[in-house]
């Protein structure tokens, strides 16, 4: 597994820098994203090298943000109509969309678990985003479908469908996060908006419900929520016995289950949207913690069993060394005569 290359990211990043060159738009918006996208993918080629600091890293990712919206002005300045009430944010949006921003190319980098799930949920959010702002404004959205076309070929070697396997590496799932965060946010934040600010949360369901339970559940223990362990949502059903394969299938189906909630929920009252998707976080962080803790509750049981096996194999073992087969002597005593 250490000689499979982490190139997937990168060479999604070419493809799409090179398409946006043909492609002929030359925003303001469009080239900081590619930008600092750029140096976020760099950064994560480093990280997979040389294996970075969580500070370092998010020093580089902080910075990034704050230059998209210097360059840009596009940030969450309105949480839009909710409750009978326009929420209006101002400059206190800043910090919000340093947070949201992070917080989803983080959540991405951590989905990026198994084969092909990080690729799978790129096309899912991708695909809600297009059913929430509508498939004739597709030219809003032309980066992400340059980054879908740009993944289907790492998908391809990733699940090794075609050529030699690939992987996506940290350079391609933060790029991946960054590029859907960003554009979630200007597409939410124009004068009327296709997309609301809770549409937002159901084209990004999964990692995000999955994020947040983790980090909970790693605070709640007393650990640093960037931590790594083994309990995310992809952990937790393979160490139930699932396959790699079975699990991405069932991943990918709850993230688009998620997403049919989103639109049939989107057409409630102001707000009411907002509260089924609190509710579904709320089951799901009880859920995926409540299965995580019995499955570590297990572990304890199953190491003293193996502890106490390891005695009587070694006897076994040491027996089958000093065991020697009767019939053998018998046939080597029967060859010793008939050669005398």
């Amino acid at each position: 597994m250490g000689n499979i290359p982490l190139i997937g990211g990168l060479s999604a990043l070419f493809g799409i820098i090179v398409s946006m060159c043909f492609e002929g738009q030359s925003l303001l918006f469009t080239n900081a994203l590619l930008g600092t996208g750029a140096v976020l993918a760099l950064t994560g080629a480093l990280d997979d090298r040389f294996d970075l600091s969580v500070r370092m890293r998010l020093l580089v990712q902080t910075a990034a943000v704050l230059t998209m919206i210097y360059c840009t002005g596009v940030y969450v300045h309105t949480l839009g109509h909710l409750f009978g009430y326009n929420l209006e944010l101002g400059t206190a949006g800043i910090p919000l969309t340093l947070i949201a921003v992070v917080g989803l190319l983080n959540a991405f980098n951590m989905m990026d678990g198994i084969d092909g799930l990080a690729g799978m949920l790129t096309l899912v959010s991708i695909g809600a985003i297009s059913v929430f702002q509508g498939f004739s404004q597709w030219h809003s959205v032309i980066l992400l479908l340059l980054l879908a076309a740009a993944l289907l070929p790492d998908l391809a070697a990733n699940l090794e469908l075609v050529g030699r396997k690939v992987f996506l590496g940290d350079a391609g799932s933060v790029m991946i996060g960054y590029f859907l965060a960003w554009t979630l946010i200007q597409l939410s934040q124009q004068p009327h908006p296709h997309l609301s600010t809770v549409d937002v949360l159901w084209c990004v369901a999964l990692p995000v419900l999955d994020t947040f339970a983790v980090m909970m559940r790693r605070i709640r223990a007393g650990k640093s929520p960037f931590k790594p362990d083994r309990g995310h949502i992809h952990h937790i059903m393979m160490n139930a016995g699932f396959s790699a394969h079975t699990t991405l299938v069932l991943l990918v189906g709850l993230a688009m289950a998620l997403v049919c909630m989103g639109t049939l929920t989107r057409n409630l009252a102001p707000g009411s949207n907002l509260l089924t998707f609190v509710a579904i976080t709320l089951i799901y962080v009880a859920l995926t913690g409540r299965l995580y803790r019995a499955q570590q509750a297990r572990q304890p049981s199953d190491a003293t069993a193996t502890q106490s096996l390891a005695p009587m194999i070694a006897h076994l073992h040491l027996s089958a060394l000093s065991y020697q087969d009767p019939d053998e002597d018998s046939d080597e005593e029967t060859v010793k005569s008939s050669e005398q």
